[in-house]
């Protein structure tokens, strides 16, 4: 499961450093090395040719400045490298370099869509000492970060897991999942969630884990839950498929082992 490093510490402002790490995106691109996925040096960098209010900082990594930066659409990859999606980097990249990567993007991605106020038009700056940016009318637009809960639903020895409509049949199944609606509690959204999706009624919630998961902006929060009664009901616009597995059951395809939905799975399996 992916996890902020040991030794990193956010940073509101930019600090003078010979080598920064550079995490730089098109969209939702990380540019890296074509032979390593290495990030790129300052030689690479300059054929990109960053404008300096692109920049922004994200923190210190055992001594070493870590920045984002994004990137006009058009731009195109220095020679050896190429622009790639993050989770095609899952394997490439060491966990903690794409802990720290997700961040950055989080953070490159909230610059570049708040480089207006979303309140009278006009451009935006950022502002000194916190992570936001500031407009002159005096608003503030912080990083958009989207809570959502992800519930193992248990019966007995059994398991539930369930296919969303985006996956294709015989594809990836996982513990049920969703975003909260304002007002809500993670617990009201688990229960709401639960009984929208899947037509079930679920007890006794315990928190297994949070993880920032930054496709583009989430913070998942885990549960796992008791069955506490009612048949499986699909909602059709969310849901295609839910099974109960059971000990000695082949399960499906589950989610990569950097995700907290694997790791949630991974230890309540049915024996």
């Amino acid at each position: 499961m992916i996890v902020t490093p040991s030794g990193f510490m956010p940073l509101a402002d930019p600090v003078q450093h010979d080598r920064p790490m550079t995490f730089a995106f098109r969209g939702n691109e990380l540019l890296v090395r074509d032979a390593d996925a290495a990030l790129p040096d300052a030689q690479a960098l300059a054929g990109v040719a960053i404008a300096p209010e692109n920049l922004q900082p994200v923190g210190l990594w055992d001594g070493c400045y870590c920045r984002a930066a994004w990137l006009p659409r058009e731009t195109q990859a220095p020679s050896g490298h190429a622009f790639r999606g993050l989770r095609s980097l899952f394997g490439r990249l060491d966990e903690p370099v794409l802990a720290v990567a997700g961040r950055a993007f989080q953070i490159a991605e909230w610059a570049r869509t708040h480089q207006f106020c979303g309140a009278c038009g006009e451009r935006m700056s950022r502002a000194p000492g916190e992570r936001a940016m500031k407009c002159d009318c005096g608003h503030l637009a912080y990083p958009r970060i989207s809570p959502a809960m992800m519930v193992l639903v248990k019966r007995g020895r059994d398991i539930l897991l369930a296919r969303n409509v985006a996956v294709p049949p015989g594809g990836r199944m996982s513990a049920l999942a969703g975003f909260l609606e304002p007002g809500e509690s993670i617990e009201d959204a688990v229960h709401r969630e639960v009984r929208e999706e899947v037509g079930v009624e679920v007890k006794d919630l315990r928190y297994f884990a949070s993880q920032s998961w930054p496709y583009p902006h989430s913070l998942m929060i885990a549960f796992t839950a008791e069955y506490a009664g009612g048949e499986l009901r699909l909602d059709p616009g969310e849901i295609a498929e839910a099974k109960w597995f059971g000990p000695g059951d082949k399960l499906p395809e589950l989610s990569p082992g950097q995700s907290v939905s694997r790791a949630l799975i991974d230890a309540n399996l049915p024996r």
